[in-house]
């Protein structure tokens, strides 16, 4: 207690009292860096000293992928809100609706349409920040309608992964996402479309044994954990130490699970340039047979 809230009237007090923001200042999970929010947010909320890569908000990132920060955002479609009338310490639609407030979104993957270097693209984003980017029902329907897009657009489909696995309040029917997702997986190959992965912090469980997987290329931001089961729990089962950076993109980029590891700052660059060979070459095959059924 203070001079100011025992002797100082309230309404002087907040005159008085300047309000600060809890975030302003962000410490570095790696380093212990103090970072201003200011400069984490101009630096792609990654820490400039570490390049700890932190979570970065989906708007944010989508403004950072497409050019101009000028995109459409699609629509998703309805699905029923809790189908196992599910309860523990409270309701599933209360969750629901606290996430939908926290958030601004009806569910944990946004969908966006637009050009990223004069590249028509797809893209869904799955937000951590919404129930920890579960896969459950709206998302695969989220994730299926992108694919379908990109498939009636003729464009490639790219998806930001992150998330703690299937949603446990929508039961089988979350487990049913991966399936159904996998066959629009195998949709976009027949119609000879990109499919491009970027594995972000953290990748895990039901999403890794499905869509996270099955990319043409997969990208993964520096650091991002990636696997099914935690690593605690698969060492508890083998009884072995596990090797250092395990489960880390790094890692797995050594072991052949991830074709690159990319910075921040250069996966705009990446992703429109894979995209922009993957089309020309889809054109260029297109133009042969063409000719030949012409010949």
């Amino acid at each position: 207690m203070n001079w100011i809230s025992n002797v100082v009237p309230p309404k002087i007090r907040s005159f008085l009292r300047r309000e600060t923001p809890e975030n302003l200042w962000v410490k570095c999970p790696d380093s212990g860096e103090l970072v201003f929010h200011k400069d984490l947010e101009h630096n792609l909320h990654v820490v400039p000293g570490s390049g700890f890569h932190m979570r970065m908000p989906v708007k944010q990132r989508l403004d950072s992928l497409f050019d101009d920060a000028h995109y459409e955002s699609l629509a998703t479609p309805d699905v029923p809100q809790d189908p196992l009338k599910f309860r523990d310490v409270k309701r599933y639609t209360d969750r629901l609706k606290e996430y939908r407030t926290k958030t601004g979104d009806p569910d944990a993957v946004r969908l966006a349409a637009g050009r990223m270097e004069g590249v028509d693209v797809v893209v869904a984003i799955q937000n951590f920040d919404f129930l920890g980017g579960s896969l459950g029902m709206a998302a695969g329907e989220a994730i299926i309608t992108g694919m379908i897009a990109a498939i009636d657009r003729h464009v490639p489909f790219i998806i930001f992964t992150a998330s703690g696995g299937a949603r446990m309040q929508e039961g089988m029917f979350s487990l049913m996402q991966m399936p159904r997702t996998t066959l629009l997986v195998q949709r976009l190959r027949a119609a000879k479309l990109p499919y491009i992965v970027v594995l972000t912090n953290p990748t895990t469980g039901g999403v890794t044994a499905s869509y996270a997987m099955l990319g043409d290329v997969h990208i993964a931001e520096p650091g991002a954990v990636i696997g099914f089961a935690g690593a605690r729990v698969i060492e508890q089962t083998i009884r072995e130490r596990l090797p250092a950076g395990f489960q880390r993109a790094e890692y797995l980029q050594e072991h052949g699970m991830v074709d690159m590891v990319v910075h921040r700052k250069d996966m705009k660059a990446t992703l429109a340039r894979l995209c922009s060979l993957f089309m020309h070459k889809h054109l260029e095959n297109a133009a042969v047979s063409a000719q030949a059924d012409a010949a």
